[in-house]
């Protein structure tokens, strides 16, 4: 028996003109997900997107693994291939499934016939494979409004194809449809999850991450790779930028007054992430920040910061508490990582009492007494650059 995956489409069938270039692109996607799991043949048909092993010794679970995280799938299921001939269909569905309904006590089935040149009816393949079924396993009861499972017949162009349950995915839209988007990431809950919001809705990501040694050690950039390589298994692969940053907070702690260090330096990662972005075609920045969580994520400065950039700026954690980002970091496998005791560059000099209602005028006055066009200048031409 050969299995394969049948995926099917989510947001993407609501798109009018535009929509093969969105399947286009998840295709892509699978492609090179599935290229580290095995050799796969992936194409599309009647909203349907087949997803099939060239070799019998496939690595099947890992490949649900891998399908799993890729956006734009709606939901996607392990099936078998049968001929399209109803002996043989409800042959195959009694054995593919022959472990599944030994464990359970009640089925139905559903039938969807694409082939309208197939002999028989949606109902009349309902009627054959549930009797053959209840006749091989005289255990099961038929329920058709809440079975333990549904046995799926799908009938289309190639084949017949039998499967029971379905797998949910990962929703949103392929990644690379949206545009390109820079995230800064730190080791934190947030950011991470961040970028995984914005992944979902297509955003290709480039990470920057602000290194501040020695007051932030190797390990806590380490922390940040493990984060992206989480991250990355739903976004795609992605490049990492780190940012020495050391020599510009030490001007900012010798020169502004310390209620603005926080807000200066947001301000710095602005200005500095703007130009990463645009080197490498990204038109906005991303960062995590939740209104009202910190200091610094009050509206006040968050005007301060957003002034510091021409650059749209997407905050998708913005209107969520503390537990919502928790929940999503546990989703994706990032909370035990961000939870590691490893302090980032935002914790080097934090002030004892931040200005939590900065005026942008009195923040640019503290701001200008630091030269730092030649700061920003050699942290722009002194990155580290990592693929995750």
């Amino acid at each position: 028996m050969k299995e394969i995956l049948l995926v099917k489409l989510g947001e993407i069938v609501l798109k009018g003109l535009n929509r093969k270039n969105f399947e286009d692109t998840l295709i892509k996607n699978l492609k090179r997900r599935l290229a580290n799991v095995g050799k796969f043949q992936v194409r599309s048909a009647q909203s349907t997107i087949t997803i099939t092993p060239v070799y019998d010794d496939a690595d099947m679970d890992e490949a649900v693994d891998c399908v799993s995280k890729v956006f734009g799938i709606a939901t996607f299921s392990r099936a078998c291939v049968a001929e399209k001939d109803i002996e043989t269909i409800k042959q195959t569905a009694a054995e593919y499934l022959a472990d599944t309904l030994e464990g359970i006590d009640t089925f139905k089935v559903e039938a969807k016939r694409s082939d309208k040149k197939f002999p028989l009816t949606s109902p009349q393949i309902c009627t054959e494979v549930g009797g053959y079924l209840l006749e091989k396993f005289p255990h099961l009861s038929v329920d058709v409004h809440n079975p333990d499972i549904t046995v799926t017949v799908e009938v289309r162009d190639f084949a017949a194809y039998i499967r029971a349950g379905v797998i949910k995915g990962a929703g949103g839209i392929p990644v690379g449809t949206g545009g390109k988007a820079a995230v800064l990431i730190s080791g934190g809950i947030d950011s991470p999850v961040a970028s995984y919001m914005m992944a979902k809705r297509g955003l290709e990501l480039t990470a920057i991450h602000f290194a501040s040694p020695p007051y932030t050690s190797e390990r806590a950039e380490e922390k940040v790779v493990e984060l992206l390589k989480k991250v990355s298994a739903y976004s795609g692969r992605m490049n990492m930028y780190t940012v020495p940053f050391t020599k510009i907070q030490e001007q900012i702690r010798d020169k502004c007054h310390e209620e603005y260090f926080t807000i200066i330096m947001r301000r710095f990662m602005m200005k500095i992430s703007e130009r990463i972005a645009k080197q490498n075609d990204c038109l906005a920045l991303i960062t995590g920040e939740s209104l009202g969580q910190v200091a610094s994520q009050t509206i006040g400065a968050i005007a301060c910061t957003d002034n510091a950039c021409n650059m749209p700026v997407f905050r998708p954690l913005i209107g969520m508490d503390k537990e919502e980002i928790i929940e999503i970091s546990r989703k994706i496998d990032t909370f035990d990582i961000s939870i590691q005791p490893y302090e980032d560059c935002c914790t080097v000099f934090t002030p004892k009492h931040p200005r939590t209602r900065p005026v942008l005028e009195d923040v640019i006055a503290e701001e200008n007494k630091i030269d730092y066009e030649p700061l920003i200048e050699e942290a722009v031409n002194n990155l580290k650059l990592t693929v995750i």
